[in-house]
């Protein structure tokens, strides 16, 4: 409920009125079926904007500690991203990154759609970085497809440092769905491999966008979720 509550009468006309979203390649998302939504990441704004124009209800992983808050922050918060598709996730302790893919895999196995941004944090340039491998080991481990995601204008929407939304005009360019061979079960994703198919997915988004690659994690320059 809260989901399409805010996107067709809380958020989502906002959203269309401050960004004017251009889609280009819906066609390409499955009408059912597990999806692995894979798109660039400019802005914290960008996650609404996926949630906003997929015709399927889209799911992300979100830090547990943004559904723990009290007060009426914390109820706000709480709601915001629930309402924006996200679940809660346990992202601290040495097992992590584990239980993370594990909540991905859970959200495949179910047929939905998860969204991630394999850079795992925003670009600080506009380029596109080197991407975690998470999105391809669940996509090896489940056979979910992989679609390519541009987004541009959201971070003039949402400017970094910036509390205020402003007008701007948001692009998003859905690319046809990539298939990757389901590993054995039980069998552990070669790392190799999965490096490489990430490394290509990567590659594709930064040429699809028209921004140069950078082969270097973003992470490395500062950047924060």
């Amino acid at each position: 409920m809260w989901y399409r509550l805010f996107k067709y009468v809380l958020l989502g006309p906002l959203l269309r009125l401050l960004g004017r979203p251009e889609v280009e390649g819906l066609r390409h998302v499955p009408k059912e079926g597990p999806v692995i939504i894979a798109a660039n990441h400019l802005a914290v704004i960008d996650s609404l904007y996926l949630a906003l124009v997929m015709p399927r209800r889209v799911t992300f992983l979100a830090k547990q500690e943004y559904f723990t808050g009290t007060g009426v922050k914390g109820r706000f918060q709480r709601w915001f991203f629930t309402a924006s598709g996200q679940v809660p996730v346990d992202r601290t302790g040495g097992t992590a990154a584990a239980d993370a893919l594990a909540a991905a895999t859970k959200i495949l196995r179910s047929g939905g759609v998860w969204a991630i941004h394999p850079e795992g944090t925003r670009s600080p340039d506009g380029r596109i970085y080197r991407g975690r491998t998470g999105a391809l080991r669940v996509a090896m481990a489940t056979g979910a497809p992989v679609i390519p995601v541009v987004l541009s204008g959201t971070d003039k929407v949402n400017p970094r440092g910036s509390r205020c939304w402003r007008f701007a005009k948001v692009r998003i360019d859905v690319g046809a769905p990539r298939y990757y061979p389901p590993i054995v079960l039980h069998t552990e994703v070669p790392v190799e491999r999965v490096r490489a198919a990430t490394d290509l997915l990567m590659r594709e988004l930064a040429a699809r966008s028209g921004r140069h690659y950078v082969d270097r994690y973003a992470a490395t320059f500062g950047s924060k979720q």
